[in-house]
């Protein structure tokens, strides 16, 4: 009989947690088990002389650079065919993921043994373990482990890191209760562990019911960039101690948070939103020839809706690509620090961008040429988008799929806007009130851009703000609209 146990938890701590019960599947039946392991867990080199353990499998998804070749669709069949070759007969998977199922059979082992699917969710790592073993063999586990390790292999598996305070403090309002907020971060951040063993003893003595919580705030792969926060300890007198799970993270997470910010960053910057509104308006309709021509014949009214479709769209993809190219040239040099610019004059021109737009709609400046503007005023959105990055923390860690996923964002929130209201503009292109509506609203963006830049340029608070702050707002969250 040839037995494998799937245990992909990572770190020695780990390890010695499920040795207990690797040893008890192996006595059960009276053979030496082999193990699929990360190499985190440095197996290989403290079990090698362990008579309940046979071979030890690495399982190589991926590391702080790399994926490895068991990552991925690609990698569940890298797996299962390497363990195919051992042609195992049972196997008993520590994991609720159906991965290891599709694994289990595709490397057709007739007997699988596993944590019930998808209930990963608040597991206890021992309890879990001991209830696992009773319901499929019947059999009790001691769950302290006896384990001899090499002080030398110990020294060298450790990592040391360093808690550095920050020196912050802030109130923290929790369903717990009311906490003060400590704030720290690990050096070197750069390559964090995979676990962290946490003992907070703090006043217990004095006050039996204080209460201690670790949040995590900050941590790229785990998805946590804008200040969120995570409770991942509750730490009590009962309770002093406890283990941060640190392996739950992937650069995908990573990636699909910075793209959820660039969203965001958009859907929230009322002025990007009005210097696209300001570009799209005039889409659907074409200035009358004349109009062009003879300047002195020109009208602000004297617009004409386009026959077809397809050359709004044409104007619209013109439009969007000049600005993405424009500004994602500017948020890849600024934050690479290539080029920076201060944000008083970028957030200035900026403003100045969304009045210039709403003019040219009224009276031509770049005459047949709408993406100049696009363009032009697109290279200084994109120094705004890089000043998001910095607010939120930005460290520099995985560089690049920062960049490219924030961008991505961005993109996917400017689409997401054009598509709004695009449609609408089209439908409406051959009322006569449309030339109106064009004008009027331009003529609105010029006052709020003209606000805006009095407000950026000479670092002023004009009276309005404290207006609509004092009663928009309230009627805003009154009706639902914040």
């Amino acid at each position: 009989m040839k037995v494998l146990v799937v245990q992909n938890r990572m770190g020695i701590g780990d390890m010695v947690i499920f040795l207990p019960y690797i040893e008890a599947i192996s006595k059960h039946f009276s053979v030496p088990v082999s193990l699929l392991v990360k190499e985190n867990t440095k197996c290989s080199e403290y079990l090698s002389d362990n008579p309940n353990i046979d071979n030890i499998i690495i399982l190589d998804r991926n590391d702080k650079k790399k994926f490895g070749k068991h990552y991925g669709i690609k990698g569940i069949f890298n797996l299962a065919s390497e363990i195919k070759k051992y042609n195992f007969d049972k196997i008993f998977i520590f994991n609720s993921s159906f991965r290891y199922t599709i694994v289990a059979k595709l490397a057709k082992i007739k007997n699988v043994y596993q944590y019930k699917l998808f209930s990963k969710k608040n597991q206890n790592i021992v309890e879990t373990a001991k209830i696992f073993l009773k319901k499929k063999l019947n059999i009790e586990v001691d769950s302290n482990p006896i384990i001899s390790l090499n002080s030398q292999i110990v020294k060298n598996a450790k990592k040391k890191y360093k808690i550095v305070f920050t020196g912050e403090l802030t109130k923290l309002n929790t369903d717990f209760g009311d906490f003060i907020n400590f704030h720290f971060h690990l050096e070197p951040s750069e390559n964090l562990p995979d676990d962290l063993i946490v003992e907070y003893d703090a006043f217990m003595t004095e006050d039996t019911s204080h209460r201690g919580l670790i949040a995590m705030e900050y941590n790229w792969k785990a998805g946590l960039i804008n200040n969120e926060s995570i409770v991942a300890l509750y730490l009590s007198k009962d309770e002093p101690k406890g283990v941060i799970d640190l392996t739950e993270t992937s650069l995908w997470k990573g990636f699909l948070a910075m793209v959820k910010q660039g969203i965001w960053h958009i859907w929230i910057g009322m002025d990007h939103i009005l210097f696209l509104l300001a570009l799209i308006l005039p889409s659907v309709v074409r200035r009358r020839d004349e109009v062009v021509q003879e300047s002195s014949r020109f009208n602000v009214f004297g617009w004409q809706p386009v026959p077809k479709f397809r050359p709004a769209f044409i104007y619209i993809l013109k439009i969007v690509t000049f600005f993405t190219l424009a500004h994602t040239i500017t948020l890849s040099l600024a934050s690479l620090n290539i080029i920076n610019l201060p944000s008083r004059v970028v957030e200035s021109i900026i403003a100045f961008s969304v009045g210039l737009a709403a003019l040219h709609n009224i009276k031509p400046i770049f005459k047949g040429k709408d993406w100049v503007i696009a363009f032009v005023f697109g290279l200084f959105h994109g120094f705004g988008f890089a000043s998001v990055l910095g607010d939120l923390g930005f460290k520099g860690e995985y560089l690049t799929l920062s960049l490219v996923g924030f961008n991505v964002g961005v993109e996917i929130g400017q689409i997401v806007i054009i598509a709004l209201i695009f449609p609408i503009l089209y439908l409406i292109r051959n009322r006569k009130l449309y030339p109106k509506l064009l004008v009027g609203v331009s003529a609105l963006l010029i006052l709020v851009s003209t606000y805006w830049f009095i407000e950026r340029a000479f670092d002023i608070d004009l009276p309005l703000d404290e207006f609509v702050n004092r009663n928009l707002y309230p009627i805003a969250r009154f009706i639902g609209l914040m």
